[in-house]
């Protein structure tokens, strides 16, 4: 445990030691949190949706091998899962700090005051926020009510704080398409974001099994449809060849 730490956090769900792809521009470590407030039909992430629900590595041995990275890891990327929903997520980031690792946070926006209260204690470098899909259709993506405004209201504390970020958004037939998609991008640059991403949707190990027979988007409408986002902001299509 970091020294100065109140208390001790529990076990991760997974660590990748480095990883080029994660963190624009910089090499870093990415950790894994399992649990999850949504149930998006189309996660690709399934396995880390409930709390404990994948085998842990202790934080010790976290700390330990990122200990041993330091110097020519660039930072740590905490990723889930949705992080804002683990209890030691500000004692983790409080440790990473300490070993001088600037810390990214992947999120989906549905707790703003926690990621409010980060970016004031100044623990993250970096935000890349999952905008599900344009407001009208936010509950039934996500199959939980009630979370459009608790996005709205991240995009906010986010775009005040003035940290470096991105936005990014899966697009999937059926669920979020060209509409949705140009709508959020307009939101986006109405509220002075910097950049956005549109993600590939990939079938395979998704949450709903009838999911694994939706046919993604050809990569032509993902490029098409970044290009049209562009007359808002930066957009760029990601998982297209």
């Amino acid at each position: 445990m970091a020294v100065g730490l109140k208390s001790k956090p529990r076990a991760v769900a997974g660590l990748i030691p480095v990883s080029m792809v994660d963190w624009e521009g910089k090499l870093a470590a990415i950790i894994f949190l399992s649990g999850c407030n949504l149930r998006c039909p189309y996660c690709h992430n399934p396995e880390l949706i409930t709390k404990n629900s994948t085998p842990s590595i202790s934080w010790e041995k976290v700390v330990n091998q990122l200990s041993e990275k330091k110097g020519w890891i660039d930072g740590v990327v905490i990723t889930g899962g949705e992080p804002t929903v683990n209890e030691d997520l500000e004692t983790m980031i409080t440790a990473l700090r300490q070993l001088n690792l600037p810390v990214k946070l992947d999120t989906n926006g549905t707790r703003p005051e926690v990621v409010k209260g980060l970016i004031d204690k100044s623990l993250i470098e970096f935000i890349a926020m999952d905008v599900k899909a344009a407001s009208s259709g936010y509950d039934i993506v996500t199959r939980v009510k009630g979370q459009g405004d608790k996005i709205m209201k991240t995009i906010e504390y986010i775009m005040a704080s003035g940290i470096d970020h991105e936005f990014r958004t899966t697009v999937v037939p059926g669920f979020v398409d060209s509409d949705d998609v140009l709508e959020i991008a307009a939101h986006l640059a109405a509220s002075g974001a910097k950049r956005y991403f549109l993600q590939q949707f990939n079938p395979k190990a998704v949450l709903e099994p009838s999911v694994e027979a939706i046919k993604p988007f050809p990569p032509a409408y993902l490029l098409e449809l970044a290009a049209q986002c562009g007359k808002y902001l930066p957009t760029k299509a990601r998982g297209v060849s």
